[in-house]
Order: structure tokens, then sequence, then C-alpha cells
């Protein structure tokens, strides 16, 4: 299709596509420059077990772990003897968390490994895993690098990844808090030698892990621009799109190692149709209403408007918002200000979330947030501000509403207040939801109902079978996710009414759990 409209060059973007070798191969046989790095880099550093004998060839440290496919649960059961619990199973041809499951023992082996194996097939059509240490409370630090046709390589500092939810990447900022000039100089290093070890042209990321003691270990690469370039970008003063199609032009970078200049600090939100108060599930549905904020150092990067429908088959992210400040703090008030701002309405989105976590102290300190991610502390406060991001009060007549937000000017935060007209849809929707109040998550407490929209791919209970509260009776995907039904209390499975394939829809009944009467 590209050497029909006459395209010279086809860019992948950062989907599934950007990382398929044989893709790149395609576009090449078509006489078509490829945007993008060598095929051969592709396919190596995305078989996961490859990349790593070739890192540890390289001289590259590794995460302790197997390089060979894992085949059975017994293998797992002998890996964490040798290598200690907890481990990660891992998908091969993996990333971005798809195909990654934590066992923290024994008992969870074998379902931990089909799992990991499913969604491996499901999102790659490769159902091989490996097995690796799980680091207790790590940093995600990862290099971001540019290599040219030319031998040239250098790196543009390092992006912390850290918090995360379901190893699904939430907030990422550049320079890292735990990240000093020192540090910078090894972890860049180690990225360049990898880059080297591969002979890698175009951008690329390498990931890493680094302990609490100070040591980093290579994790994976990614073979492409990443959805949080971006804040390499503004501290950088670089636009990296633009340094990939001078890269596959032919031309030399042109800036050395020793030109590099990072500058302030930058923050990315990933805005995602998610609910933050119902475990991170996805949200799905149609925008009604859709206002980015402005302002000096802010960005948005979307595709969406008013009108738009976020589909539950695919990615819930609907926008990246970023922000660039003199330092971290600055930054940081920035970015709760460009929240504040951002108003998206019809669905739910983790606006609030973002708000809630940047305003807690172990982000204001610059910690990893272990455990304050899905805290019910962070979601109650999610949920409060969200319904305070856009403040929106009916006023007397019913038809005026006033909307409070808040502005940045010369480094001072104000508040504003306006009499805007009430959408035509508002009356509407308060009806709807009188109606529904008591709806799906109404049903009869011995009722176990999906909450969300999808599809189902396991189910792991039988009729009749005595089950105990938080078994898991099914696994439904959404939105690219796999999420675990699980039973609210002992007793025994009546009225499965779901199986493997199945489709079903938010509030569905998938089994009943009675209990005797005496129980």
């Amino acid at each position: 299709m590209a050497a029909r409209a006459g395209a010279e060059a086809v860019h992948p973007g950062y989907g599934f596509l950007a990382e398929n070798a044989p893709f790149a191969r395609a576009v090449g046989r078509a006489g078509v420059v490829w945007i993008g790095p060598p095929a051969d880099a592709i396919e190596v550093m995305g078989s996961k077990t490859a990349a790593r004998e070739q890192m540890r060839a390289a001289g590259v440290p590794v995460v302790p772990g197997t390089t060979s496919p894992v085949e059975s649960a017994e293998d797992v059961l002998r890996l964490g003897t040798e290598l200690g619990w907890p481990l990660a199973i891992k998908a091969a041809a993996g990333g971005g968390g798809k195909g990654l499951k934590v066992v923290a023992g024994p008992d969870e082996a074998e379902r931990a490994l089909e799992s990991a194996r499913r969604e491996g097939q499901a999102y790659f059509s490769d159902p091989t895993v490996y097995v690796e240490r799980y680091l207790e409370d790590p940093r995600h630090v990862e290099v971001q690098v540019l290599a040219d046709t030319h031998g040239n390589v250098i790196h543009l500092g390092e992006r912390d990844c850290t918090i995360q939810r379901r190893h699904q990447k939430l907030v990422e900022e550049t320079p890292s808090p735990a990240v000093d000039g020192e540090l910078r100089e090894r972890i860049g290093a180690i990225a360049v030698e990898a880059a080297r070890a591969v002979r890698y042209r175009s951008a690329g990321t390498i990931e890493g892990l680094l302990s609490r003691e100070g040591e980093y270990f290579f994790l994976e690469m990614n073979t492409r621009i990443q959805v949080e370039h971006t804040v390499t970008e503004l501290v950088a003063g670089l636009d990296l799109i633009r340094e990939q199609v001078l890269i596959a032009a032919g031309e030399p970078l042109w800036l050395r190692q020793e030109d590099v200049r990072l500058t302030g600090h930058a923050i990315e939100c990933r805005i995602n149709a998610e609910d933050a108060s119902n475990g991170f599930l996805p949200s799905p549905g149609r925008i009604t209403t859709y206002r980015e904020p402005g302002g000096p150092g802010v960005r948005v990067d979307s595709g969406v408007a008013a009108g738009s429908e976020v589909a539950e088959l695919y990615d819930p992210l609907v926008a990246k918002l970023v922000v660039h400040g003199v330092d971290r703090e600055h930054a940081r008030r920035r970015m709760l200000r460009a929240l504040a701002e951002y108003e998206i309405g019809g669905i739910t989105t983790l606006l609030g979330f973002h708000r809630a976590l940047l305003e807690h102290p172990c982000f204001v300190a610059g910690e990893t947030c272990h455990g304050v991610v899905e805290s019910e502390e962070l979601a109650r406060e999610a949920v409060q501000l969200s319904h305070e991001t856009t403040n929106i009060q009916a006023a007397s007549d019913g038809r005026l509403t006033e909307r409070v937000t808040t502005v940045e000017l010369d480094g001072r935060r104000f508040e504003v207040a306006a009499l805007v007209p009430e959408p035509p849809y508002a009356e509407l929707a308060r009806r709807r939801r009188e109606r529904t109040a008591g709806g799906p998550h109404g049903a009869a407490r011995d009722a176990v109902v999906t909450p969300m929209q999808g599809t189902v791919l396991a189910v792991n209970v039988q009729e009749g079978e005595e089950i105990h509260a938080g078994d898991v009776i099914c696994v439904v995907e959404a939105m690219k996710m796999e999420n675990e039904i699980t039973a609210q209390r002992d007793g025994q499975v009546t009225e499965l009414s779901v199986a493997p394939g199945q489709a079903v829809t938010a509030g569905q009944a998938v089994c009943v759990i009675s209990q005797d009467d005496a129980t």
C-alpha cells in the first residue's frame, strides 16, 4: 500500500508493527525506507531470552534467571528453589507488562505459568515464557539511545517509569529522582554498549531495573519510539521522530555525547479510560465533553474529541499529558494545574487518580510509591478529586452551571469561576443514573458478576464445586488486559453461566455462590 501510494518511507509509530521484524523486511523489499532499527535487531531484542543471552555475552548485567524457555510448573518450582521467591514469569516475545506474572510461592506456579503463556499467545502469537528473579520494589529506569548508520551511538539520559499498576506504566519522568550524575553516566554507558551489541540503528530504549542497593540490570530493549519519549524530548530539546527520519535517510548524528544538554524536569501522566476506584478496570464508552489544558510548559498528545468512542477492544490510553518545569517540584505543580483543567466527560479516566498521586507525600519525596498506587486511600482520594476536577454545580434556574478551574500565572496559581450553559445531555444523564442506581451491581449477594465487558478467557471452577472466598472463578479479558473474577465468600458454585470464548457484559452474572442455611 505504501509503495502504491508513492511513499518513500514508513514510520510504524509505537504500536505492534513497530517491533515486527517481518513487516520491517517487507517494507524494505517493497523499495520503501524503514524508519526504524534493522529487522535483525528487532528480531534479537524481540525475543527476551535471545536478548538476555546477547546482553550477557556483551558483558551487560542482566537480572538472574533463565535464558532458555521454561516448559513446566516443575521447572518454575525448581527455579524458585534455586533463585528464591518471588519469581517473575515473562512472555519471551512480550513487553509492556503483557505476559508477565509474579509468582509469590510454589502454590501459584501452575496458574501463573498458564496465564503468562495464554497472554503471550494472545498478544504476540508466541506462548514461550522464561523466568527471572523478581526484584522487590526496584525502580524501573530506562535509557533513551540514538544510533546512526555510521557507528555513532549516544544516550539522552534516563526516564523513571517506576509508578505502574499491573506492570503498565502510569507516570514517567526525567530525570529520575534516584539517579545522580555518576549513576547516569554508568547506566548510559550500559545502554550504549547494549545498542552496539546488536548493531542498532534509530531511536531505541534500554529498559532496566535499579535495585535498592544501586545495582542496575538490563531488562529488555524496546526497538521503537516509546509512548513516554515525550519527556525526553522536552528536557533534551530534541524532536526524536525527526532524529529517526534523519538516521533513516543515512545522515550521521549531528550531536555527540558531550553535546547533549538535559534541562529542567518533565513529567508525563497517561490518561487512561480506567476506574481507579474499581481496581483500574477499563471504562470504555463515548466521550461527551472534551477540553484540553494549555499554558506554558504543557503538552497534550491525543487523538480524541467530544463524540469519540473509547472501544473496549483496544488499549485504554486516551491521551498523554506532559509538562516541563525548571525542576521537579515546578513540574509537579504545573502538572497538578494541568490535570485540574483537563475535562473529559462521559467516561471514567485517571485524571483524579493522577491528582491524588502527585499530591501524595511519597511522590512529592520522589519515592517509588510501592503499595500506594492501588491502595484504598488513594482510590478514595482519586474519586473525590475526579468530582472536583471540573466542578460543575447546577445554578438556581437549572440552565447555567458554575465551572471552577485553576490557572497558572507567573508561577502562581489562581482559581477562576465562570457561569456557562449546562450541556444539553446533563439532565438525561441524571435521569439515566437514577434509573440504573440499583442496576447490575445491585444483584443478589449470592451472585458473582463481572464488573466489565469483555471476553471470557478461562473458567477455573465447575458446577457444584466447593470454593472459598478469593478463589478465581474465571478470567475476563477487557481492553487487552486480563481480569480475575473471584468468589466473594465460601460456598458451592451453582448456576455457572459462562464458558471460555464467551462475550460478557458489565454486571452479567457469572455464577451463584450458594451456602447452606446453617452456614
